[in-house]
Parts: structure tokens; sequence; C-alpha cells
């Protein structure tokens, strides 16, 4: 029943009063805010907010939280992807007055606390991870507390619930178990700035599980961030992207963020602009809590020029006077590159938001795209092997512990399997691999990437290309952007500047860790290799992908033989290290693909370095590429009983010679049977590292 108008007079007049407590005296709702709020508390409806980054979804579900609880109703029960963004949302929570706590993956040992402040009705706002929903303590503990008092349910970041959405998470799936099970009268938010067409049907149809049909409102506004500049810059090698940055950051207003596809990028980034008197911060999913709380603190505070961060800094981070968004390398989609440049110009006038597009850009994207879904004749053989663990799935199939790890999650969200312990159980629900939508999600994924490479080079205003992706029909020229308005980055980076960078990317030669430990597998535990048969540390000349020399190797791999430059980068590397015990002899890890290539490598080595070369093996098996197996238990099968040693090796230490470590166990494998046949300690030495 709609609201009398006096009743929705006072319900204006309160809410306004909050906004302005919340965005100071002198706000005002924009179009569509004070519509959604009275939606959720008048009309207890589901409503789905698609508006541009910067716009005030939170002031929605901040207002209309207080305005329900006021009314007698339970707490709100906000789903959030990311810490950063619940740690800006419990400070701005308590602005209002409004009690905000979480449960996620750090706090586990207050649960029982929250869980008590929610049956004392303690609590306004409730933030949790969509990882939580998928945790069985969780689901049985808390979720049907929340469920029974829940006043609003708000969905942020709401694409991640669509496979069709650029950055589709399982574990969000959870969310329609909760959605089927809410009474009718609980009001149900969901907000996201990147959503298209199809997005938004797929989430509309989700959020119409268990109400009525006309309880769906859809909020849709124009998308454009008048304030955003954009640019784009074409610089293939890393080197001269690197120059770029030390050259235009100290010229870029305020501070910002600068985005790579990997963290080893980001670490490498920030250590160039360390050294170019640039403060700088690294950040990646894999730094620790309290390391990326302090980050996120001196960004904020315009204690540092940048963070270099991948896409773990996002969704949520509210910075309203980030000057500049800088990417060292392009993400797959326009939908995600216009999230990540939504972060800046909120507040100012005129932010910048340029792309620096690399050679290696489609390389990365590639990996991601083509590691989404795995094939059905492996998902058919996960399926075949349960019940099983993680360790002996591993064993039996070649899919790395990450990949096998969310396929078990997208089963068990979808019911065909489920946890117990540590032990993986067929639920024997009826389950099919859906391979029709899997083509389907992956051809859109090409269709995004393809729009990504035409970002900048087709002619078209960069915000309309922006705006394109993402179905606005507002879409218009920026009149701003370097395309309507001409560049402003476009001259030459300083030659003198990236030969620097080239020589600082070329002088990182990258340690090779020693395997200790067999891999651990469904028959038999992992097991410490003996300390006499273990290789010394190594190092590698270059890590994969840096773009320090990859072109060089990539070019000596097609020639069959590596340049002059390679071998003295060789002898370079192993003098700056001078490992010990010294090494006195050389020898090679032979191939059967590549013949010669890597043992005329290791004799250049040998006479660069006055050294004696010794040819100690043979390859005497032909099991596919080390590179072509997923995970430990397969690598270490694969290279089983391919070499053997042929002839006695000197009992002096060593170098052990390959063109690439990849997983390692190639190299741990020949050389404990050197070691076996009396050579002393060896230390690995190769061209390249891969995955690490």
């Amino acid at each position: 029943m709609a609201a009398q108008p006096d009743t929705a007079q006072a319900l204006d007049a309160e809410a306004l009063a909050l906004l302005r407590r919340l965005a100071g005296p002198e706000a005002t709702f924009r179009a569509h805010q004070l519509e959604a709020v009275r939606d959720l508390v008048e009309e207890r409806r589901r409503v789905l907010c698609v508006q541009r980054t910067g716009w005030g979804k939170s002031a929605v579900y901040f207002l209309a939280t207080a305005l329900l609880r006021a009314r007698g109703s339970g707490p709100t029960v906000l789903v959030s992807p990311l810490l950063a963004l619940m740690r800006n949302q419990i400070a701005a929570a308590e602005r209002l007055g409004v009690r905000a706590v979480t449960v996620n993956s750090t706090n586990r040992e207050e649960w029982a606390a929250v869980r008590d402040r929610l049956e004392r009705d303690e609590v306004d706002l409730l933030l949790i991870s969509p990882e939580r929903l998928n945790n069985p303590q969780f689901r049985e503990a808390m979720l049907p507390l929340f469920v029974e008092r829940v006043g609003l349910l708000v969905i942020d970041e709401a694409h991640c619930v669509s496979d069709w959405g650029h950055d589709f998470r399982p574990d969000y799936r959870r969310i329609r178990d909760v959605l089927a099970r809410l009474a009718s009268d609980v009001a149900v938010l969901c907000t996201t700035a990147t959503a298209n067409d199809r997005v938004v049907a797929d989430v509309s149809d989700q959020l119409r599980l268990g109400a009525a049909t006309d309880q769906l409102k859809v909020y849709r506004g124009a998308l454009a961030r008048r304030s955003l500049r954009l640019e784009v810059c074409v610089l293939p090698e890393p080197a001269a992207r690197l120059a770029w940055l030390a050259a235009w950051l100290p010229r870029l207003p305020g501070s910002g963020i600068v985005y790579c596809l990997t963290k080893r990028d980001t670490e490498t980034v920030a250590e160039w602009l360390e050294a170019q008197r640039i403060s700088a911060l690294s950040y990646s999913g894999e730094v620790a809590d309290e390391e990326r709380v302090e980050a996120e603190r001196r960004l904020l505070a315009n204690e540092v020029k940048a963070v270099v961060a991948t896409s773990a800094l996002g969704m949520g981070y509210d910075k309203p006077d980030l000057g500049f968004v800088v990417h060292y390398q392009a993400p797959s989609s326009a939908i995600a590159y216009y999230q990540q440049v939504g972060r800046a110009g909120r507040g100012v006038d005129e932010a910048h938001a340029v792309l620096l597009r690399g050679a290696e850009d489609r390389r990365i994207q590639d990996f991601f795209i083509e590691t989404a879904f795995p094939p059905r004749v492996l998902v058919e053989r996960v399926l075949a092997l349960l019940p099983a663990t993680l360790a002996g799935l591993q064993a039996e199939v070649n899919l790395g512990r990450g990949r096998i790890e969310a396929l078990l999650k997208v089963l068990d969200v979808e019911g065909a399997v489920v946890r117990d312990g540590s032990t993986w159980h067929p639920t024997g629900a009826e389950w099919a691999y859906d391979e029709e939508r899997y083509a389907e999600v992956t051809a859109l994924r090409r269709a995004e990437q393809q729009a990504m490479l035409e970002y900048g080079s087709d002619g078209r205003c960069l915000m309309v290309k922006l705006l394109g992706e993402l179905d606005d029909p507002a879409a218009e020229p920026c009149g701003q952007c370097a395309v309507c308005a001409g560049p402003r980055f476009a001259e030459a980076v300083d030659p003198d500047l990236v030969q620097h960078a080239r020589r600082l990317l070329r002088s990182k030669p990258a340690v090779v860790s020693v395997r200790r430990q067999t891999p651990k597998t469904a028959d038999r535990p992992g097991k410490r290799i003996p300390s006499e048969l273990q290789l010394e540390e190594g190092r590698a000349v270059t890590r994969a992908g840096d773009g320090a020399w990859d072109a060089l190797i990539d070019e000596g791999r097609r020639a069959g033989r590596f340049d002059d430059r390679l071998v003295r980068a060789c002898a370079e590397a192993v003098r700056r290290w001078s490992p010990r015990p010294a090494p006195q002899w050389v020898t090679a890890v032979p191939s059967l693909r590549t013949g010669d290539l890597v043992p005329d490598l290791a004799r250049r080595v040998a006479t660069e370095l006055e050294l004696p070369y010794v040819p100690t093996l043979d390859r005497t098996g032909s099991g596919p590429p080390q590179r072509e197996m997923a995970n430990s238990a397969q690598q270490v099968a694969n290279v089983r009983g391919e070499f053997t040693v042929s002839g006695p090796p000197p009992p002096e230490p060593g170098l052990l010679v390959d063109d690439v470590r990849a997983s390692g166990w190639t190299l741990a494998t020949v050389g404990a049977q050197l070691r076996q046949r009396g050579a002393g300690p060896l230390h690995p030495l190769v061209l390249a590292l891969a995955g690490a």
C-alpha cells in the first residue's frame, strides 16, 4: 500500500536530514536516490540500482537502514565483496549513528560475539562477504538467525551475481538461497555501476526469486563521469611504460592508483617508482591485511603518490579526491576498465584515466579467459573420483589446485557436491555440465576482450566506447578525452629513461627456490627430500613475462640458438650471485624437443665463466612438456623416469643449466639423480623463471 501524502512528506524530510548528516549540510538527493529509499522503506520492494560510480548507492542503503530501524524493522545485512569496502562502510555508518559490525575471514574469533549482539538486537548493519554464504558453519549457525530477523538485504556490486558479469563470483550464487527464504515484506537492494543489459536482466530474474514480479523496481541512470578525462598510450615494452610513469606521475594531480594485472608487476612498478623518488606502495590480494589497510590509509591521506595495485583495490574504495588512475596493462573488458577508472574524480573537477597498453596484455587476458571453465572431460573426471580430498584429486586430474578448488566451489553452489571436513562427496543430485552456456560466456569474454583492444584505436570517443559496452542509452561524446580534444600524454618517452628502466629490469635475477618435499597425494603423504639429494638455491636471469629478456629468449627458441647477450647475462648473474660452494663445472638439462639449444647455452656459459662443461644427462623419455602439467603431483609423475645419468658426474659443486624453471620438479628430479651418482652440490641456473 502506498504511503499517505503526509507520511510520505515526513519520510522525505527525515531522509534529507539523514543525508545531510552523512554528506554535509548542503547535500541534496541525486536523481532516483530518494525514490529508491521510499521503495525500500515504505513499499518494502526489491530494488536494483544501476548507477555510475560516485552516484551515492551506499547513501541509499544507509538511509534506508536508519529509517527502517526507526520503524521497528530488523537489521540490514549487506553482502559486500571486499574488506576495503567493509572498512569504509563501517566508518560511514558511524556518522549516522548506525551500529555496524562485520563477519569475514579475518575476524572469526568475533563471530560468536556478533551472533550474541544480533540476538540482543544490538546491530543495525551486518556486513558479510559472499564467501561467508558458502561457509557451512556460517550457514548453519548465523544464516537462519539473520534470515529470520533481517529488515533489509543489500547486495553490493550485484553484477557479481551473474556469470554474464565481468566479475562473476560463484559465492554470490548462494544469495539465490537467501532470497528464496526471505519473508515477502523484507526489502532488498542490489547496487552496481557495471551491468549491461544482459547482466541487468539476469540479476533482475534472480531478484524475483520468492517475490511477486511487480515488487521489483529498476533504477538505471546515465553512467558518464564528467570529471574523468580518458587517454590511451600504446607502449608495448614494459621499460617504456616504466619511463612514462616516472615522467608523468609527478605531473598528475594529487594521489592515485596504478593498476597492474599481476602481483609481480605491482612489485616491479612500485620498486621502480620508489627508485625514481616517487612514493609508491604495492597492493594485491596476497598482501597481508594490515599492510593493505595501511596502504589504503596512506593513499586516503595523500601520504603516497601512488598505490600500485591489482584489481584487489577496486570495488568500494572511496577516495573522492583521487586524482588519477593509470593502467600499466589493460584489463580484459571495457566494463572492468570503467569500474576501475571510476575510482577517480568523484570529488574533483578533473581526474585523469590513462591506459598504457602493453604487448603482454592479451597473453595475460587469455590466461584468465581460457582457465575460467575446465573442459567437460576434466569435470566429469573430478566427479567420478569423489569422494576424495583435494590432494587426491590433484594426483589424478591435471588441474591446478586453485582451479580444482574453484570447480568444487561451483559444483557445491549448484548442489552437485558437498564438503565434509577435508573430503568432498557427491550429493547424488542431478547435475549436468552446461557446455552451451559456458561456450556462450566464453564467447562473450572474447567479444569483451576485442572491445577492449579497440578502445582508443577505433576513432570513437573513449567515454562513448566504455558506456557502449555498458549499454548506456545516454552515452554521448564527452568532448574532453584524447579522441575528442586531443592527447596530452603522447609525447615520446625519454630514451635514456627507457634504457635506465630496461637496465633495471635486466639486472634483477630471480631466486630459484629449492624443492624440499614431495607433493602430497591420495595414497601417500608428502615426504621430505633427503638434504643430500636436494639442489642448492639457484638463479634465473629473468622472470618470464616481465619484458626484460622475453623477446630475446623467444627469438632464440625460434632460431635454435640463444643470443650471446643471454649468455653474458647468465654469466653476469652468476658473478653477482657468487654461489657457495662455488661451482667448478657446468652441465645441462637436455630436451628432445629443443635438441642442442640448452646444452649449447650451457657450453657457452661455461666458456664465459672459464669452467669445464660436462654432459651428464640423457633424455630417454618422451613425455609432454612440463608446462602442460597443472599441479605438483602431475608434474612429478610427468618427469619420473624421463632422464638417465650418462656417466659419473664430477664430485665437485656444479651449475645445472636449463632454459626455463616452471614447476621446479624437472630440476629437482635430475638434480637428485646426479647427487645419487656422486655429483657435488648443484646450483640451478635458468634463463627464465615462470609461474612465480
